[in-house]
């Protein structure tokens, strides 16, 4: 296939073209972007038949900041007539063969989303006539390439396929998360993504457990300190504004009135610093380094508010700069960056230090 269909948030289409022009040709496959403002999604056209498909397995979608998901695609499907959808993506379809799952999508934008009931009417017949065409097994299999038809208007659509372990388990890549009524702030879901994105579910039950201690840097009113608090975390709350009563009333928190960019934690037994503070990103991230080259933390995760403008290019310089410095520091690390979808202006950012060392986690949360 030539094309690749990239999920991005509305807005955001410029960024999301900028790095794949860059990933691309960092692999030498030749292209160029076709996409509009505001239409959630981008799509990279490449040179060179099946082109696509190499990128959709040497471009690892977790490398991708700007992208929620990304799928191998045809040519766009057009005047789908209403009587029979279903031929023409079978026939679209045709080179691939007992695929896992099958996903009937649209982008993330109001008019798009107009189609959702009628992707969820189609999924039956399509689903069916792709396992009577072989292009989808009987039952689904998570180890098998995913299905993509995504509609991006009326009898409009394009279709492909992704790789299982190179593709987000979400619809669209959009997580579908709640609410919960006690949280302080809906700040909170970014935290609660956050964790989900670049943590497996093992690694969380591992790294994110009760007994550990965190840091949470402008942590008012709590909606950060509360992902980590029912976690079962012992959590420093800083931040000269007042924090949630109910919170405070679990007595895993403890309360410092005081400048996230001056606090220095009493004691070096932290494990997650998490901060989500409004300042220039700049700043937050020389922040981060001072606390990494302290060795002040072993897993961080804090927010960088973008600029209006060049919002991919600052992003790289801060994340390149970081790697430097950490590279003179002697400092050996894991670092993603993602546009996750409760972010709004911002990026966020997991810091992991010395991972493959590994950690003595019941050490740290005795100490």
């Amino acid at each position: 296939m030539k094309n690749l269909f990239l999920f991005c948030r509305a807005g955001y289409e410029k960024e999301c073209a900028a790095e794949i022009q860059q990933r691309a040709a960092e692999l030498n496959i030749g292209g160029f972007v076709k996409t509009n403002n505001n239409d959630a999604y981008v799509i990279y056209q490449c040179f060179d038949d099946n082109a696509a498909d190499e990128l959709a397995e040497k471009l690892a979608l977790s490398s991708l900041i700007f992208t929620r998901q990304m799928f191998a695609a045809s040519e766009l499907l057009i005047d789908l007539p209403e009587q029979d959808r279903v031929s023409p993506i079978i026939q679209a379809l045709g080179d691939l063969s007992k695929c896992g799952e099958l996903r009937v999508e649209t982008p993330d934008t109001n008019e798009a989303k107009e189609l959702s009931a009628f992707c969820r009417k189609f999924t039956v017949p399509l689903r069916q006539g792709l396992k009577k065409a072989g292009i989808l097994l009987g039952s689904e299999n998570p180890r098998r390439p995913i299905v993509h038809v995504c509609f991006i208007g009326p009898g409009k659509a394009y279709v492909g396929y992704s790789l299982s372990h190179n593709s987000s388990p979400h619809p669209m890549g959009i997580p579908r998360l709640k609410m919960v009524a006690d949280a302080p702030s809906r700040s909170s879901l970014k935290l609660d993504e956050a964790f989900g994105a670049f943590l497996t579910k093992e690694e969380q039950d591992l790294r994110c457990r009760s007994g550990l201690n965190a840091v949470d840097l402008g942590a008012c009113p709590g909606g950060w300190t509360y992902q980590l608090v029912r976690r079962g975390m012992m959590v420093a709350a800083v931040d000269n504004g007042p924090m949630n009563e109910k919170l405070m009333e679990t007595g895993q928190v403890k309360h410092y009135r005081a400048d996230g960019f001056r606090f220095e934690p009493p004691r070096k037994n932290i494990y997650w610093l998490v901060c989500d503070m409004v300042e220039k990103p700049s700043r937050v991230a020389e922040l981060m380094e001072a606390w990494a080259i302290n060795a002040w933390f072993k897993e961080a995760i804090f927010n960088l508010k973008l600029p209006m403008k060049s919002r991919y290019k600052e992003v790289r310089v801060i994340l390149d700069t970081m790697a430097e410095i950490f590279k003179e520091n002697n400092i050996e690390y894991k670092m993603q960056c993602k546009h996750l979808y409760h972010d709004r202006d911002e990026v966020t950012v997991h810091l992991w230090l010395f991972p493959e060392k590994g950690v003595n986690y019941a050490v740290l949360g005795e100490r």
